[in-house]
């Protein structure tokens, strides 16, 4: 395939190709890399019946990584063929065609003002103003990375989550379920990062998004290098910080130790469920739902908590926190934020970041016709794992086969 030169045309904003000019870079072409797949009928099965089991789904996992994957060389190849040094921005985006699904690689290339010549050295999925905040903090950028994993409750957690969910707390089988694959996603961008030679990740997104019946959970960040992490060479740090966060943080004498994330399933309880059903037919506060609510908020700052003093980390910082409703009274309680430490002599290059480096670009084209088919990192819905988990309907299709069988045996023992 012949390789069309626009040499003109790039995705860099003038905030963005001020930020470069700042470290010698000029703005290069806008580049795409795609590759479409189709799931197979032998694999739809094979998926299939994962999903049932529960966990992990391997074969959709490995789908996706391999479609991201060859979409990410070819947009590669096209950043050295337009003589980049450079490639920023990348992101990822899925288009359904039918029954085939196309991956998207999309970002910016950019060339060094003094040395024309110089090779593709790094790729990195910050803008150009997120890479001025890298830079000036001191860190290298090595490679665009990412880890995902695609899961399901599935029939194997439900047979014994279901009847633990009858009961109000924690249902520790569905917890042991979502902390175990969220944590795969982790462990996944950290080993990239540790093959690129980086002791860093930092910049990490984090998604969650419905996929073929189950939910992709999906990480992508930039491989890094900072002088005074090499410690971390063979188990890379993390950070979820906004690349300005992470300016302001090391400007104060901070840098980031590993992104840390605690989850509880919690079950409002059949007994619970029905009498907070009454309470709010009446109106007013429902004590039960309130207080099994916070119960799962605190288990999870707990964790997180737990896994900072693990890396004697001095703060976590930037918390956010997400509620799942899973269906069926269950709700899952997910806290993610990044631990940091005080290390001497850390510091900025500069005192202050210019404001061209927190501008945020305004959008001048909104279309207002564009359909569900393409998913990308600012689309995913905190829905999803209702829709995707059918938590409900999992659960009362398992109570009904269990109890069923139950049945079948009992005429055939009598």
């Amino acid at each position: 395939m012949s390789l069309q030169q626009h040499s003109k045309v790039t995705g860099l904003s003038g905030n963005e190709i001020f930020c470069l000019k700042k470290f010698n870079y000029v703005p290069g072409q806008l580049c795409i890399g795609n590759n479409v797949v189709s799931l197979g009928v032998g694999k739809g099965i094979s998926s299939g019946l994962s999903t049932l089991a529960g966990g992990e789904v391997e074969e959709i996992t490995e789908l996706i990584c391999s479609g991201r994957k060859n979409a990410f060389d070819r947009i590669m190849a096209e950043a050295r063929q337009y003589g980049g040094v450079g490639l920023t921005g990348v992101s990822f985006d899925l288009i359904n065609h039918g029954s085939n699904l196309e991956f998207l690689a999309i970002g910016s290339a950019i060339r060094n003002l003094e040395n024309s010549s110089e090779p593709l050295s790094f790729s990195t999925s910050a803008d150009a103003q997120q890479l001025y905040c890298q830079l000036d903090s001191g860190f290298k950028p090595h490679s665009f990375v990412f880890g995902n994993v695609a899961y399901s409750i599935g029939m194997g957690g439900n047979i014994g989550g279901a009847f633990r969910s009858l009961k109000r707390g924690e249902v520790s089988q569905f917890t042991e379920i979502f902390d175990r694959t969220r944590h795969l996603a982790l462990s996944r961008i950290k080993a990239e990062a540790k093959q690129s030679g980086a002791n860093a990740v930092i910049g990490i997104q984090t998604s969650i998004m419905p996929f073929l019946g189950t939910q992709e959970m999906l990480m992508i960040g930039t491989a890094s290098s900072h002088p005074l992490l090499n410690q971390y060479t063979n188990d890379p740090v993390t950070s979820d910080m906004t690349n300005e966060e992470l300016w302001n943080m090391v400007n104060i004498g901070y840098l980031p130790i590993q992104l840390v994330m605690g989850v509880s399933v919690y079950s409002l309880g059949f007994a619970s469920g029905v009498t907070s059903f009454w309470q709010s037919l009446a109106g007013g506060q429902v004590p039960g739902l309130t207080e099994i609510l916070y119960e799962a908020r605190e288990k999870a700052l707990e964790r997180v908590q737990i896994a900072a003093q693990e890396c004697n980390a001095d703060e976590v910082v930037g918390v956010k926190t997400r509620v799942y409703d899973l269906g069926g009274g269950l709700v899952e309680f997910m806290v993610i934020g990044t631990a940091v430490k005080r290390f001497d002599g850390v510091k900025t290059l500069q005192d202050n970041l210019p404001v061209q480096a927190t501008i945020q670009d305004r959008e001048t084209f909104v279309d207002g016709t564009a359909d569900e088919r393409v998913t990308g990192l600012n689309q995913a819905k905190a829905a999803s794992a209702k829709v995707t988990q059918h938590g409900p309907l999992s659960i009362i299709f398992t109570i009904i086969v269990i109890v069923f069988y139950l049945i079948i045996t009992f005429f055939r023992q009598h």
